[in-house]
């Protein structure tokens, strides 16, 4: 199944989950790595691959974004409370929208910094939408950092909430994006 039904996610769906989950959690890690242990030497190479994969990201997001815009989005277990189903959508929400500002404020960084991260692995450059300007580059820098460690406290919380549906609940939420068929 390729789309989505009112009670499964399609193939798509979940290749876009895992694809960019995998993706975002490599990011967020190869991002501290280069922070803190990277040689200073070597920050600029670490900081445009990481730029250029970044790019990749927001792409893939807003694909991501449009596809679940024209899919229907699986319905939660009929037994959740209330607060259980708010708290999805409020998480689910935040995840793609922190996920987006990450990607955006780390572009922004990108053009504002000198020399920038524009040439996308040595293929082409990528318009930038900031110009050259070491407050600016900072500030985007900065926040862009401070946004990803609230993304992987989300992270952690979408991963804990998903093992609580699989392991103590033991209903069909994490086993339909694992690749079970509904129940």
């Amino acid at each position: 199944m390729i789309r989505n039904t009112h009670t499964a996610w399609g193939s798509i769906s979940r290749l876009f989950h895992w694809g960019l989950g995998f993706l975002i959690i490599g990011m967020l890690a190869y991002g501290w790595w280069m922070n803190h242990m990277a040689a200073r030497p070597d920050q600029f190479f670490h900081r445009s691959i990481h730029a250029d994969i970044g790019y990749v990201v927001l792409l893939l997001m807003v694909i991501r974004l449009v596809w679940r815009g024209l899919n229907p989005v699986p319905a939660p277990p009929s037994d959740a409370p209330r607060w259980q189903r708010i708290a999805a959508r409020v998480s689910h929400g935040a995840l793609y929208a922190i996920t987006i500002l990450v990607a955006t404020l780390g572009w922004a960084h990108a053009g504002a910094h000198k020399p920038d991260y524009a040439d996308w692995f040595g293929l082409f450059r990528v318009p930038q939408f900031t110009s050259t300007d070491k407050t600016s580059a900072n500030f985007y820098e900065n926040l862009h950092i401070y946004l990803a460690y609230l993304l992987i406290a989300l992270v952690v919380i979408h991963i804990l909430a998903a093992l609580y549906h699989l392991l103590v609940r033991d209903d069909n939420v994490a086993s339909r994006m694992i690749g079970g068929e509904p129940t």
